[in-house]
């Protein structure tokens, strides 16, 4: 519990930090307390990687595997990004209160690592109303903002709503299972299913619509435009990547550890529940790609383009483990890594034009070849890795994944993936045209700072390199996940 006790402790002391200090005082040293205390869990997490057999408390309700280490990895590198690329770039005009931005980003992350590890319901739903209830606060910090105020009630009034829908799909569970313990409950549907088909459907599309919520996938996103829109930049860049991963996470380990393994995989509710996730997928990425191809504010750009791979990251969970395709936790994970360094990059390259001419509009970048050349050949590298073109890690990451739907036979699916990928180009292409054709001379200056642009930088530079070495990542995925002992709590 090392590393999630880490964060607990710097939140505590991060928050009594901020109350003790006089309030003219620059609270910077509350974002390198902040970035150091991630850094530490991230040691802790390295330390648990690859145990002889997993560790579990409490009877499964709490796991130290490696499908939980490596999500707490993929979650904590997100934090601890937004947190340094946030770094002398937050203003008091942007988040009024600094120190309890700082410190409210740590139990954010805590509660996603929970759910990561949970394997129980009750765990579950402490991690997610902790990371829930504190990105409410996040969203609203902006408190003379109307787009924040607007954007974190209708987030805390959907989210709510989305969250009182996840209990009542678990109370079906624990009423058919008389558990919630996530392998109870599936060995006790296993032996009565026949008797509560009604009640199994009922629960499994209560939890999908939950879900579907916390992801931000179609058509469950109607949230996801206007709260990114009325959050402050880095908080928006961990709502698209922290709390997005962390709600894929259970989202992974509730659909295969309840519904898609043992004895309810040889009746046609398995089948069901398989098709429900592709057709949630492929409306993710055709609601969220087209509907992309008319913003022209690129916050809301980006939520859309969220929403699209919320639809990618969906299909590797909706591809059944098989013999012939047993690798969809690594197409995921990959995915995932390289989402995260994309989003993350493209939205330091928001803040640095936001800060320069107070623009979220995606003319904001014309001529931005012209007044920061390095910035543009950066965002180039980070628009063409979210496009999927050769040699990037978002065109690895979407090729594995095709190739995962392709060995399963739903070509169908893999016609969406593909086309939907198509029609992508031109909406990431914007972003080109606007800074190399359409140049504006007489726009201020753009100065970067050092974290934003060192964040930048380290985003754009791991695209290119996981298109270079893909296979050494999914190698390292591949080696230290297993899929009965990591995911399906067998030993």
């Amino acid at each position: 519990m090392a590393p999630e006790l880490t964060l607990v402790i710097a939140a505590v002391v991060l928050s009594v930090l901020d109350l003790l200090l006089p309030k003219q005082t620059n609270r910077t040293a509350l974002s390198w307390l902040s970035l150091i205390s991630i850094i530490v869990s991230v040691f802790f997490v390295i330390s648990n990687l690859n145990p002889a057999e997993p560790k579990q408390l409490l009877n499964f309700s709490y796991r130290i595997d490696d499908f939980a280490n490596i999500m707490k990895l993929i979650l904590l590198t997100g934090a601890g990004l937004v947190t340094f690329m946030s770094v002398g770039s937050v203003k008091e005009a942007e988040v009024p209160h600094i120190g309890e931005y700082y410190y409210l980003l740590l139990p954010a992350t805590l509660g996603g690592m929970i759910m990561a590890s949970s394997g129980d319901l009750i765990t579950l739903y402490v991690g997610l109303e902790l990371l829930s209830i504190t990105s409410y606060i996040l969203v609203a910090m902006r408190k003379k903002d109307l787009r924040s105020n607007e954007g974190a009630f209708k987030y805390i009034v959907l989210g709510g709503i989305s969250s009182a829908i996840i209990l009542y799909g678990m109370s079906f569970l624990y009423g058919m299972s008389g558990s919630t313990s996530i392998p109870e409950i599936n060995s006790a549907l296993g032996e009565h299913a026949d008797t509560m088909l009604p009640f199994l459907y009922l629960s499994f599309f209560l939890l999908l619509a939950g879900f579907g919520f916390k992801v931000a996938a179609s058509p469950f996103h109607m949230w996801a435009p206007d709260v990114y829109q009325g959050a402050a930049t880095p908080v928006t860049a961990f709502l698209a990547v922290v709390s997005k991963g962390a709600a894929f996470a259970i989202l992974f380990r509730v659909m295969y550890g309840v519904f898609a393994i043992g004895s309810l995989m040889s009746l046609p509710f398995h089948q069901d529940v398989l098709l429900a996730l592709m057709v949630v997928a492929a409306l993710a990425m055709i609601v969220g790609n087209f509907t992309a191809l008319r913003q022209t504010n690129l916050k809301r750009l980006l939520a859309y383009s969220g929403i699209a791979n919320s639809g990618y990251l969906l299909v590797p969970i909706a591809a059944q483990f098989s013999m012939v395709h047993y690798s969809n936790f690594s197409e995921f994970a990959f995915y995932l890594i390289a989402y995260l360094f994309m989003n993350i990059g493209i939205f330091a390259v928001l803040m640095i034009i936001e800060h320069s001419t107070g623009d979220e509009q995606i003319g904001g970048l014309a001529g931005l070849y012209y007044r920061a050349p390095w910035t543009a050949a950066a965002t180039v590298l980070l628009v063409l890795s979210l496009a999927g073109l050769p040699l990037s890690g978002g065109f690895f990451g979407k090729l594995f994944i095709l190739l995962g739907i392709l060995a399963t036979q739903h070509y169908w699916l893999a016609a969406v993936m593909m086309l939907t990928s198509v029609v992508s180009f031109y909406y990431y292409f914007g972003f080109i045209r606007q800074m190399f054709l359409r140049s504006d001379f007489e726009s201020k200056e753009v100065r970067v700072p050092l974290p934003l642009g060192i964040t930048l930088w380290v985003c754009a530079g791991i695209s290119v390199l996981l298109g270079i070495i893909p296979h050494v990542v999914l190698g390292w995925i591949d080696r230290i996940f297993s899929l009965t002992q990591d995911l399906f709590f067998l030993s």
